[in-house]
This record gives structure tokens, C-alpha cells and sequence, in this order.
């Protein structure tokens, strides 16, 4: 009986502690090669663990794919770059995760990799928060 509340308790500890998928705010940074310049922005996106598992043995007709912490739905938003006057240039959208949970990362509508300059990387001159 000891040895079954003991599974219990770890079960319900994986399903409380190991999927913390949610939302949290980040600063991007956002330009536009027309424009030459960047401002930085601020938004909400999915971050956090979720649970996996990496078995000892593969066996071929068992997928292992891994769960990610990903987005379930996104909004986009659109901010005005400054520096390209009123043509349609100025004018940048970006997408903005609303809820999230843990899944497969949908490689048709995400970048699935780990991209080296980073969400806050500029090009250009920056200007401060523009949300």
C-alpha cells in the first residue's frame, strides 16, 4: 500500500511540475531593412517544460516524438516602424501567442530550431519600447 502512494504521489507530482507551459512576456526587436531602423516591442509567447521522455529501446512502429512547449493560438499585432513615412515599409506585424500547451512543434508555421542572434538582436539604430 506504502509502495502505491508513493506511485501516486509521483504521478501527480510529473502531471503538476513537468508541464509548466505558459504564456510569458518577451521583448522583441523588430526592423526593417527599408526603413534602417529598429524599435523593440512587447509581447507574449510560450516558454516553459513540458513533459518528455527519450526510451532505452526504439522500436519503429512507436513514434518518440518529442512535446515542446508551443502555442495554441496566436493574434497578430501591428506596430509602425519609424523612418519610412507612411509607405506600406513602416508597417510590421508580429505574431503574439495567446495560449499554449504542450505538443509537436508544427514545422509548416514554426521554426522549430534554436536561431543564434536571438528575438532581441537589431541591425539598425533602436529606438526604446514602442508597447
Amino acid at each position: 500500500m506504502k509502495t502505491l502512494n508513493c506511485y501516486v504521489l509521483l504521478l501527480c507530482w510529473k502531471a503538476i511540475c513537468c508541464n509548466s507551459c505558459q504564456l510569458t512576456n518577451i521583448t522583441i526587436a523588430v526592423e526593417r531593412e527599408e526603413c534602417e531602423f529598429c524599435i523593440t516591442v512587447n509581447a507574449t509567447w510560450c516558454s516553459g517544460y513540458c513533459f518528455t521522455r527519450d526510451p532505452v529501446y526504439k522500436y519503429p512502429p512507436v513514434s518518440t516524438a518529442q512535446q515542446t512547449c508551443t502555442f495554441k493560438e496566436v493574434v497578430y499585432e501591428t506596430v509602425k516602424i519609424p523612418g519610412c513615412g507612411d509607405h506600406p515599409e513602416s508597417f510590421y506585424s508580429y505574431p503574439v501567442a495567446t495560449e499554449c500547451h504542450c505538443g509537436t512543434c508544427d514545422t509548416d508555421t514554426t521554426d522549430c530550431t534554436v536561431r543564434g542572434l536571438g528575438p532581441s538582436y537589431c541591425s539598425f539604430s533602436q529606438n526604446g519600447s514602442n508597447q
